[in-house]
């Protein structure tokens, strides 16, 4: 195992609510070690990190950034997270690239919203998690309070590290916990109340060092250092120390704590499939095989595209040729690699475990992409929710809208462009308002692409609820050849969900030749025409009548789904008929005997899951009431929280993201995802026919 990996690598993620001041800290952290000159701050906009301009212009962090610092002979490798929730993919691929999260809490708010989301994505990501308090020199902060709160909603692993001194009531100082021979007045907890429970919890990552505690030995202070990273990496121990960082109290112990807290990169136990597909330990071996991942993707104005790559095991050199571990095993030259402190970048020639650095312009690298050999997993991002459609305002700048697009895309992957071909509609899927109009500003400022939006139109779909029967007789002559075909079917509901093979049977279809099955539109055509009435050659020509008539519907020109139609009877004209002319039949036979089914308009149905306060549970029921959804159950969430589980209309709950956060203060946190189709109820139907009804197509 590399020396240089237990001694001298940490990589952290400094992640919290917003304004709780991560990126403050890595500025201060970044002057203290003279990593950069001058002053630099969020609010005047000369930030290290939030260097992007709508950063500057919105003082709060949009995208990932990273920087690095020394500091007692270690490399910290700093990843600073964007702290609203509308930016958590920002924040989930940045832990990728770390081992432990520094989760920043404001004092005198406490536990944010995305407070606890961060707490739990650190955990699910399997990293060492330190917690700072940080504005401890606020006015009418209540420390002992809020310890009381993030131990019952964390777990009582979160002990202090150290703990905050007042003096005529000013945060003036920090005495560490394990300090027993510290000056202790003035805490504003008894620091001696927590010694026991640090040492308790530093040892149970060794059950060796269990066993000696329990007969009566106590690790010394060495003993505890190395104790303690373990206990933060298995999760058992999840440090607690306070500070200012805009007074600079506690700032030095902090410092100190991230040293002895922060957990080495072979700390983290992490797996991945090798070529035989078995699964591998990886062990931070600088001389193993190569792991490594892409986890941020950044387009710079200069460089163009920016790669952002963590490399776990074995060594990359620049102007390697490397494996790409996506199934296409294509080799790519990595070119020239650099390091980053914020948005300056530095050539390095290597880079071994625990390392993170920047490639640029390499069109086959993505967020997620592994290089080398061992495939790591997936980057599970959330699904964004809301949508709208979008259009440039001048017709002229359409290429230029999709290049642009494409390139908000690669950069968050918590970004979707759907071109819907039922709507006709471009529709840009975001996190929340606040990410879509943030991607709009980028939009206009980077790409000079002004564009148009409104609301997404619902994808609904027609079909039936009876069995019908009827015929359509194509005939026009206009001198010469005319045109000529009849066609007879019999039409039948098929629930999504039917099984084909069980309905499409002999007794129900006696005369059945042949059948053709389409599962996008969960559509079966049934061939039973006998006696020659229509010529075997025409029939692939009425069943593309058929498929044109399910895109354009009947009803309000929406797709035509979850029907069975039998052509059992027809006519031709030997000198007449024609595959178009049969087409057309097809077309307007299919649409014909549709009315006559007791046709419907079917709404698409979403699955959600709301978590939500339990004192805002009335309200969350009573909202989803108004909006035909329906609530499925309810469990325990974090303390204090429940998630619903419900199914509600889509056009219901389109803008839900505004009432949601409206009706919890921000505390309240959804997913959704499509579920099925369902009859829309006679008022809803109504309401759509009359916006976007058909007109009445010439059967001349």
């Amino acid at each position: 195992m590399s020396t240089r990996l237990e001694a001298s690598v940490r990589d952290i993620v400094l992640c919290g609510h917003g304004s709780s001041g991560k990126t403050s800290l890595i500025d201060r952290i970044l002057e203290t070690t003279h990593e950069v000159e001058g002053r630099h701050s969020v609010d005047d906009g000369t930030s290290v990190t939030d260097f992007e301009p709508e950063e500057k212009v919105h003082h709060y962090s949009v995208d990932t950034a990273l920087a690095h610092f020394r500091h007692r002979g270690v490399k910290f490798n700093c990843i600073d997270a964007p702290g609203y929730p509308d930016f958590i993919g920002q924040t989930i691929s940045a832990m990728r690239g770390g081992d432990t999260a520094v989760i920043v809490i404001d004092a005198h708010s406490g536990i944010a919203v995305n407070t606890r989301r961060v707490f739990a994505e650190a955990e699910r990501a399997g990293l060492g998690r330190i917690i700072v308090v940080n504005k401890m020199d606020l006015e009418n902060v209540d420390y002992p309070s809020l310890l009381d709160s993030i131990r019952q909603t964390f777990g009582s692993q979160c002990i202090p590290f150290n703990v905050p001194c007042a003096s005529d009531g000013h945060f003036d100082r920090v005495v560490g916990v394990m300090d027993d021979s510290a000056d202790a007045s003035g805490a504003l907890v008894d620091p001696a109340a927590y010694r026991e429970q640090l040492v308790e919890a530093a040892i149970e990552a060794d059950e060796a060092w269990m066993e000696r505690y329990f007969e009566g030995a106590v690790p010394s202070r060495a003993e505890l250092a190395d104790l303690i990273p373990r206990a933060v990496a298995a999760g058992a121990l999840v440090p607690i120390v306070s500070c200012s960082i805009k007074s600079g109290v506690g700032f030095a112990e902090l410092l100190d704590a991230m040293v002895v807290c922060s957990v080495p990169p072979s700390l983290v136990h992490r797996s991945a499939l090798g070529p035989d597909g078995e699964p591998v330990e990886l062990n931070g071996d600088p001389s193993g095989p190569l792991a490594a991942q892409v986890f941020k993707t950044r387009i710079d104005p200069f460089v163009q595209k920016l790669s952002y790559i963590r490399v776990y095991n074995g060594t990359l050199h620049k102007d390697e040729l490397i494996h790409l571990n996506n199934g296409s095993r294509k080799g790519v030259k990595i070119g020239q690699l650099m390091e980053v402190q914020g948005s300056e970048l530095r050539p390095v020639d290597e880079a071994q475990p625990g390392d993170i650095v920047a490639v640029a312009k390499i069109e086959d690298l993505h967020t997620g992409v592994n290089e080398g050999d061992l495939k790591l997993p997936e980057i599970d991002f959330p699904e964004p929710m809301v949508g709208v459609a979008i259009r440039p305002k001048s017709r002229n700048d359409e290429a230029k809208l999709a290049a642009a697009l494409n390139k908000l895309v690669e950069e968050d992957p918590t970004v979707r462009v759907e071109h819907d071909p039922h709507t006709h509609e471009v529709v840009l899927r975001g996190m929340s308002d606040l990410h879509l109009c943030l991607l709009q500003e980028r939009l206009l400022r980077r790409d000079h692409v002004e564009i148009e939006t409104h609301e997404p139109k619902i994808p609904y779909r027609e079909t039936i609820q009876s069995e019908a029967e009827g015929s359509f007789r194509h005939k026009k002559q206009t001198g010469g050849r005319g045109q000529f075909a009849e066609v007879h079917i019999r039409i039948f509901p098929m629930p999504r969900g039917t099984d084909v093979e069980a309905f499409a049977n002999k007794s129900r279809f006696p005369h059945m030749k042949h059948r053709h099955y389409h599962p996008d539109y969960n559509f079966l055509w049934i061939d039973s025409v006998v006696g020659g009435a229509i010529p075997g050659n025409f029939m692939p020509a009425i069943e593309k009548g058929f498929l044109e008539r399910l895109e354009q519907g009947v009803l309000a020109g929406c797709r035509i789904q979850d029907v069975c139609v039998e052509v059992f009877f027809g006519k031709f004209h030997p000198v007449d008929s024609s595959e178009t002319a049969f087409k057309i039949a097809g077309s307007k036979v299919l649409r014909d005997v549709f009315k006559k089914g007791h046709p419907v308009l079917l709404e698409p149905m979403a699955e959600m899951e709301i978590t939500v306060p339990e004192t805002k549970m009335g309200d969350v029921y009573s909202d989803l009431s108004t909006r035909r959804g329906q609530v499925m159950g309810a469990q325990n969430a974090n303390p204090g929280y429940q998630t619903v589980s419900a199914t509600a209309p889509l056009a219901e709950v389109m803008t839900y993201a505004r009432t949601l956060s409206s009706m919890t203060g921000g505390q309240g946190s959804y997913s959704m995802r499509f579920s099925h189709y369902d009859a829309a109820p006679p008022n809803v139907q109504d309401t759509v026919l009359r916006q976007g009804g058909q007109v009445e197509e010439d059967d001349s």
